[in-house]
């Protein structure tokens, strides 16, 4: 009997144990089920974290009768890629719960602060997150790309801990995510170029710009979207001086930018149009769109559907999760974050499993950055030429059953190229070619 219950213990123990290393998993981690650009890359992952100052900087959120001149800081989380792989980390971080007040949690991390960088000079990207977010709810991706050779700048815009439904509140997300993207991209930038500390990594001529929600309004509008004059007085003045026509609007394009990825953008908020005509059509950066079809917070047809035709001078992409809604970009709900509804949406799909999403979208991006950013044109296959309806595909080759290799793509097969014959389902993706 001893001997019984001691295997039944070991049993449990190990049972246990092993739920607890599943629950700890990192959400840059790829399931067995992501398609084949989704992997991570040969490199380790670093991530230190900096402090941007911007002087001399109006804000809408103090001040009585105008806009309080206040200097900026910008928290700045950085991933890289690093030498060696490391012991990686726990991010701390928090979001407002529904009872108004920050919840805070811990997200396992595949990076090592402080770790040594590689050698070499990678791709730039400025990584922008949605309203109330933080940079540690994107470390999936973040992550992801810094194995993979890129260095990821990460701010953290600080919103302000009031619903976004009040116009005060607008003001913030508003006037944060042009002025700090462009802010944050040109001083790593120069940084950059000055070959100072980890940035000297980067390389600052080729600069990707990705967005979520907010931040993807954020990324368009850096990427050459005019402002709409409507948002002078939805920030108290203070974006008047950068809107379409005024003396500082081509002050918030960054530079050097090779392309664009913006995941579930907004384009108008609460009935405020955010850009002025030819709004997108402006931007001539390959762009990769990605969004849910019911997401019924920025809207998919109208709303992210209608960027994407309205884009006309770039090279564009548009990745649809058929059903899925706005939470497609955040890691999954926390343990802390699940007992209440209105704290569990923040994070999960109610159709979708989070770790596919963030699979496919990092198998995507990353065929779309190789290509246009670091010029890798073998990478064109994943993203060219695919049947629009990924249920449309088909392998006549592949073997039966639960087989995992993946589709070899053109001429082989039509089933997406690098997504096991199971696995490509529930989505479409269309090209549109640049106009003249």
């Amino acid at each position: 009997m001893i001997g019984k219950e001691w295997i039944a213990v070991a049993a449990c123990a190990a049972a246990i144990f092993s739920f607890g290393a599943q629950a700890q998993r990192a959400p840059a981690q790829p399931s067995v089920d992501a398609p084949e650009l989704a992997a991570l890359g040969g490199y380790g992952i670093g991530v230190a974290d900096f402090e941007f100052v911007q002087a001399g900087r109006a804000d809408p959120l103090q001040g009585a009768d105008t806009p309080a001149i206040v200097e900026r800081h910008i928290p700045v989380k950085l991933w890289y890629p690093a030498a060696a792989k490391g012991a990686g980390t726990r991010y701390r971080t928090a979001l407002p719960g529904e009872k108004g007040s920050d919840v805070p949690f811990e997200v396992p991390g595949l990076a090592t602060p402080g770790a040594a960088a590689a050698k070499g000079r990678f791709p730039l990207v400025i990584l922008a997150h949605g309203y109330s977010n933080t940079p540690e709810v994107l470390s999936w991706l973040g992550e992801n790309l810094a194995s993979k050779g890129y260095v990821v700048v990460a701010p953290a815009f600080r919103d302000p801990p009031i619903t976004i439904r009040t116009p005060a509140a607008r003001a913030g997300p508003l006037t944060s995510r042009p002025l700090d993207i462009a802010f944050v991209a040109a001083e790593a930038q120069r940084r950059a170029r000055g070959g100072q500390g980890v940035f000297a990594a980067a390389d600052a001529a080729r600069t990707a710009l990705v967005g979520y929600s907010m931040g993807g309004y954020g990324v368009l509008t850096a990427a050459g979207a005019p402002l709409d004059p409507g948002l002078a007085a939805a920030t108290r003045g203070v974006l008047a001086p950068f809107v379409a026509g005024a003396p500082q609007a081509g002050t918030v394009k960054v530079a050097d930018v090779k392309a664009v990825v913006a995941i579930s953008p907004a384009s108008n908020l609460y009935g405020t149009p955010l850009w002025a005509a030819p709004g997108v059509a402006a931007i001539g950066a390959p762009t990769l769109f990605i969004v849910g079809s019911q997401d019924h917070v920025v809207g998919y047809d109208p709303g992210v559907r209608t960027l994407f035709e309205q884009e006309v001078h770039a090279p564009r992409y548009l990745l649809t999760f058929r059903e899925a809604a706005h939470s497609i970009a955040l890691i999954g709900a926390p343990p802390v974050m699940r007992e209440s509804f209105w704290d569990l949406d923040w994070f999960e799909d109610a159709v979708w499993r989070k770790d596919r999403l963030m699979a496919v979208q990092a198998h995507f991006i990353t065929a779309f950055l190789d290509r246009y950013v670091k010029g890798e044109e073998a990478k064109a296959a994943y993203i060219d030429g695919m049947v629009p309806n990924s249920n449309d595909g088909k392998w006549a080759g592949a073997p039966g059953g639960r087989y995992a290799g993946f589709s070899p793509g053109a001429p082989a097969a039509t089933l997406w190229k690098g997504f096991q014959p199971s696995r490509a389902t529930g989505m479409n993706f269309e090209f549109k070619p640049a106009q003249p």
